[in-house]
C-alpha cells in the first residue's frame, strides 16, 4: 500500500482545560514540515460501557480529575512507537495503539490518550494531503450517507447531569428542518433569544437554559411556544436526550419525586410523541434495557436513539441491531477511543439503515473535529449545543466555513 512521503517526527501530549475547567488531553503531532493538534472532550453523563477516560485520581490536583497519567502514556509509550510512521496510515496507527493498550476498554493507556493521538494523526493526514479535513475523512471509510448536511440538534434546555436542576431529562433540542444552513442558524437564534427573554434562566454545560422546571413535559411546551411566537413552527421539530440511566435506581425511574416503571415511561413517551413534533428520543430507558427500546421503537414514529446503550461500540451496536432496539445511534469518538473504531461503528450502523448523530460532550474544547466528521460521513444529525458558549459555537462556525468551501 502506497502512502505519502511525510513521516511523523514527534508526538507530544499536554494537559489543557475543557469547558468545565477540568483537565483534558491535547496532542501536538509534527512532521518535518507541518504541525497538527487535537483536543479530547469529556462527558459527565457516561455509559458504563464507554472506553476508559484515564484520570489521575489525585485529590490534590483538580479534585482528582488530572490527566497527567494519560499525558505520560502518550509521551513515553505511544510517541516512541509512532516516530517515522506515515500519518496517512490512519488505520494502521490506530490498530497499533490498540495493540499496545491490549485491553477491551483502553484501561491501560486511556481512551483519552489514544483518541488525542488518533485525531491528531487524521488532522495531519489532511494537511499533508492538502485537503480540508472533511474531504480527507471521506476517504477513510465507505459509509452510506444520510444527508448532505446534518440536522442541527440544538440543546436549548438543559437538565439531568448537564445542569444544577431537578429536571430529570437531560436535553431538549430544537431541530430546524431547512436544507439551508444560514436559515437553520437563524431559526435557532430566534428561538434561543425568545427563551432567553422569557425563561430568566441560567446556562447549562451545553449552552442551553436551565429553568426552574421539574415537569419533564414542560420544556417541550416552552419550545413549542417559542417556535410559535417566533413564527417558525412549520420549520422545526423537537428531540430529547432522556439519559434515563441517570435517574434509574432499584428497578424504577425517579422523576420529579415519583417512581415510574418502564411501562409508565413507555406510556409517557407515546403521549409526548403524539402531542409534540418529536423527531427523536435518545436513551429513553436504562443502558441495559434493549427490550424496552425495541417496544418504544415499534410504538412511535420518532427515531429511537442509542447512546449509553451503544457507546459508539460495534459489539453493543450489534446487540441493538439483533434485538431491533434502535433506528439511530449517537456517535462520540471518545466513547470508543479511536477514529478508526468510530468509523467502523458508523459503517455498521449505516449498513443496517441506522441513522448516525455525531455528538459533542458536555465537557468540550474549541476543537471542531466533529463538525468535519459529521459532514464527511453524511451524518443524519449533529449535537453541538446551543448558539452560546464558545466551545459550542466553534462547531457551528466550522459548519459555516465548510459551507463556503463546498460553495
Amino acid at each position: 500500500m502506497m502512502f505519502g512521503k511525510e513521516k511523523i517526527k514527534s508526538v507530544k501530549a499536554e494537559e489543557m482545560l475543557d469547558s468545565r475547567g477540568n483537565p483534558t488531553v491535547a496532542v501536538i503531532l509534527t512532521t518535518a514540515n507541518h504541525q497538527a493538534r487535537a483536543a479530547v472532550p469529556s462527558g459527565a453523563s457516561t455509559g458504563i460501557y464507554e472506553a476508559v477516560e484515564l484520570r489521575d485520581n489525585d485529590p490534590r490536583r483538580f479534585d482528582g480529575k488530572g490527566v497527567k497519567k494519560a499525558v505520560i502514556n502518550v509521551n513515553d509509550i505511544i510517541a516512541p512507537a509512532l516516530i517515522g510512521k506515515d500519518p496517512l496510515d490512519q488505520s494502521g496507527i490506530d490498530k497499533l495503539m490498540l495493540k499496545m493498550d491490549g485491553t477491551e476498554n483502553k484501561s491501560n493507556l486511556g481512551a483519552n490518550a489514544i483518541l488525542g493521538v488518533s485525531l491528531a494523526v487524521a488532522r495531519m493526514g489532511a494537511i499533508v494531503s492538502q485537503k480540508p479535513l472533511f474531504k480527507y475523512l471521506m476517504g477513510l471509510a465507505d459509509i452510506k450517507t444520510s444527508r448532505p448536511f446534518p440536522y442541527l440538534y440544538t440543546n436549548l434546555i438543559n437538565g439531568g447531569k448537564h445542569a444544577v436542576t431537578e429536571l430529570a431529562f437531560q436535553e431538549y433540542h430544537l431541530v430546524p428542518q431547512s436544507d439551508n444552513l444560514e436559515e437553520n442558524l437563524n431559526i435557532i437564534h430566534k428561538v434561543q433569544n425568545y427563551l432567553k427573554k422569557t425563561l430568566n434562566a441560567n446556562i447549562g454545560d451545553e449552552g442551553g437554559f436551565v429553568p426552574n422546571i421539574t415537569d419533564v413535559e414542560e420544556p417541550l411546551k416552552k419550545l413549542v411556544e417559542a417556535a410559535d411566537k417566533t413564527g417558525v413552527t412549520d420549520k422545526i421539530k423537537l428531540a430529547m436526550d432522556v439519559a434515563a440511566s441517570s435517574f434509574y435506581e432499584n428497578g424504577t425511574y425517579k422523576i420529579a419525586g415519583q417512581n415510574m416503571s418502564a411501562d409508565d415511561l413507555l406510556t409517557l413517551y407515546k403521549k409526548m410523541a403524539h402531542d409534540y413534533p418529536i423527531l427523536s428520543i435518545e436513551d429513553p430507558f436504562g443502558e441495559e434495557d434493549f427490550e424496552n427500546f425495541a417496544k418504544l421503537k415499534s410504538a412511535v414514529a420518532s427515531y429511537i436513539v442509542g447512546d449509553d446503550l451503544t457507546v459508539t461500540n460495534k459489539n453493543r451496536l450489534q446487540q441493538a441491531i439483533d434485538k431491533k432496539s434502535i433506528n439511530s445511534i449517537i456517535i462520540k469518538p471518545n466513547q470508543i477511543g479511536s477514529l478508526t473504531e468510530t468509523l467502523e461503528t458508523m459503517k455498521l450502523a449505516r449498513d443496517n439503515n441506522i441513522e448516525c448523530i455525531v455528538s459533542h460532550r458536555s465537557g468540550e474544547t474549541n476543537d471542531d473535529f466533529i463538525a468535519d466528521l459529521a459532514i464527511a460521513t453524511g451524518a443524519f444529525g449533529i449535537k453541538a449545543g446551543a448558539l452560546q458558549r464558545g466551545e459550542r459555537v466553534a462547531k457551528y462556525n466550522r459548519f459555516l466555513e465548510i459551507s463556503k468551501i463546498n460553495g
